[in-house]
């Protein structure tokens, strides 16, 4: 899969999923693509950062083997972090991208509104500080913390 960020020539930005770049020349081409805000057909790519995926194998290699950490007198030994596989976070995030919606900084507001059926039931994303988070969980809301870094962070 590969992601574009497009636009109109309104200046509607938005996200495109496609098997290809030559899915999307294809689609463009047929005239299946619109904006989503206007309907306008005459939709261009946008520069975009590629996620690119790592090969699993060297990053395993170039992990150091997992050790406990020395407990301190009197306290139960605390397991170190497990190295990250790279390839596995990115299928993650990937998987995340393409089947949520993106609300931003309405998240919070919006995970209650679907919690208390005043809004259409979907899978959401967004940005939630720590506190706005536990609040969340407390009222019973499920959301998870996931690492998914800024566009403008991705490599």
């Amino acid at each position: 899969m590969i992601v574009f960020e497009l636009i109109c020539p309104t200046h509607h930005r938005f996200e495109g999923w496609f098997a290809s770049a030559e899915d999307f020349e294809g689609q463009k081409g047929r005239g299946l693509l619109s904006c989503p805000v206007c309907g306008n057909s005459r939709i261009r790519k946008l520069p975009t950062a590629k996620i690119g995926k790592t090969d699993a194998r060297l990053a395993d290699a170039s992990q150091p083997e997992s050790a406990a950490t020395p407990p301190a007198h009197g306290e139960a030994p605390v397991p170190a972090a497990a190295a990250i596989d790279a390839g596995k976070l990115n299928a993650l995030i990937d998987f995340v991208l393409m089947n949520t919606e993106n609300v931003g900084a309405e998240f919070p507001a919006e995970a209650r509104r679907i919690h208390h059926q005043e809004a259409p039931h979907r899978s959401i994303r967004g940005i939630a500080t720590r506190a706005e988070t536990e609040e969340l969980i407390e009222e019973g809301i499920q959301v998870m913390s996931l690492p998914i870094p800024p566009r403008g962070d991705w490599h």
